[in-house]
C-alpha cells in the first residue's frame, strides 16, 4: 500500500498519544548502542591510525541499522501487518509532541516569570549552557531547538517514510540517535563517530532543504529566502543553516550569536533578521512546525489519491 496514505494516522497517533508514556524503543536502542561501542572502541584508540578508527564506527553503524531496518522491511510486508506496522513505525519515529511538550513548558515558565524553571527545561532540549540565560536567550535556544529539531524530528522521518516506507523511517531515526551519541567532534569520538555523523548528514541533506522550504511558505517567505541564502553558509551545520537560518527569517525574529557550551563561550553567526524573540515567538515556533507537518501529510494524501486514480 502506498506510504502517504498512512502518514496522517501516524500523525494523528502521535498528536493524541504522544511519546509512549513507558519506555520508548529508542531508550533500549541507546542501551544497545552503549554495548556495541564498548565491544567495538579499542582498548588504546591513540595506537589506531585514523582509517582504523572510522572503519570500526562504521562497522558498528552497519552492525546496529542492519538488523532493525531489515526487520522493518520484512514485518511491514507480511499481509496481517502491512498497514499497523508502518504506521507505528512511523509513529515511534516522529517526536511532533514531545517537542511541542517540551516547548510549552519553558514557554508558560517564561509567561509566568519564572526565569529559573525556564532556564531549567530549556536545558533538556539543548546543550548550551543555561544557568546565566536571560529571558531572550532562553527563547532563542527553545526557538532554535523547535526549528532544528522539526527537521530532525519530524520532516526528514516523514520524509524517509514517503521515499523508503517504513524501512526509510527506521533507518533515519536510528542514524540520527546513533549521530547524537557518536557525532561529537571530541577526542573520544572524532574518528570513531566519523561515520556516524557522515551518514546522518547524507540522510538530512534532503530533508533539512524541504523543511527549510515549508517554513518559509508558512511564514516571511521574502525574509526566510534572504536569510536562508545569506546566512545559511556561515553557521556550523550544512544542513541545520538552512533550517534555522529560514525559520529564524520566516518567524522575523533574530536567533543565532554567542553561547556557551561545556563552559567555553562559541560565538555563533546571527541568524534570521527582526527583534529579539519573546516566550510569544516559542509558540509561533512551535505552531510553524506543526502547520508545515500537517501541510505534508495533505500534500502526500492528495499525491496518493491522485495516483491512485491515475492508477485506477
Amino acid at each position: 500500500m502506498n506510504s502517504a496514505l498512512f502518514l496522517p494516522i501516524a500523525l494523528l497517533l502521535d498528536r493524541l498519544l504522544g511519546e509512549p508514556p513507558r519506555w520508548h524503543p529508542l531508550v533500549g536502542f541507546g542501551r544497545l548502542v552503549k554495548a556495541v561501542e564498548r565491544a567495538a572502541y579499542p582498548a588504546a584508540p591513540g595506537a589506531e591510525p585514523v582509517w582504523r578508527m572510522r572503519l570500526r564506527g562504521a562497522a558498528a553503524i552497519a552492525l546496529l541499522l542492519a538488523p532493525f531496518t531489515l526487520a522493518a522491511w520484512a514485518l511491514a510486508r507480511l499481509p496481517l501487518l502491512e498497514i499497523i506496522v508502518p504506521v507505528a513505525l512511523l509513529y515511534l519515529a516522529v517526536g511532533a509532541r514531545s517537542l511541542a511538550q517540551h516547548a510549552e513548558v519553558v514557554r508558560k515558565a517564561l509567561a509566568e516569570g519564572d526565569l529559573q524553571l525556564a532556564r531549567e527545561r530549556v536545558g533538556w532540549i539543548v546543550s548550551r549552557d543555561t544557568r546565566e540565560l536571560d529571558e531572550a536567550g532562553v527563547a532563542r535556544a527553545t526557538i532554535e531547538s523547535v526549528l532544528e529539531n522539526g527537521s530532525d524530528a519530524v520532516f526528514a522521518a516523514l520524509f524517509w517514510f514517503l521515499v523508503l516506507g517504513a524501512p526509510g523511517a527506521v533507518l533515519y531515526r536510528l542514524a540520527n540517535t546513533l549521530d547524537a551519541m557518536w557525532g561529537y567532534k571530541n577526542e573520544r569520538y572524532l574518528h570513531f563517530g566519523w561515520a556516524a555523523a557522515r551518514f546522518d548528514d547524507m540522510l538530512n541533506y534532503l530533508p533539512a532543504r524541504l523543511t527549510a522550504l515549508t517554513y518559509l511558505l508558512l511564514g516571511h517567505a521574502a525574509k526566510g529566502w534572504r536569510c536562508w541564502r545569506t546566512q545559511a553558509p556561515t553557521w556550523y551545520s550544512p544542513n541545520a543553516g538552512p533550517v534555522m537560518a529560514a525559520g529564524a527569517g520566516a518567524l522575523g525574529v533574530s536567533l543565532g550569536g554567542g553561547a556557551r557550551y561545556h563552559g567555553q563561550w562559541k560565538e555563533r553567526p546571527p541568524l534570521g533578521c527582526g527583534p529579539t524573540p519573546t516566550h510569544e515567538d516559542i509558540g509561533r515556533a512551535v505552531r510553524l512546525v506543526n502547520r508545515g507537518m500537517w501541510l505534508w501529510a495533505a500534500l502526500s494524501l492528495a499525491a496518493a489519491i491522485l495516483i491512485g486514480a491515475i492508477h485506477a
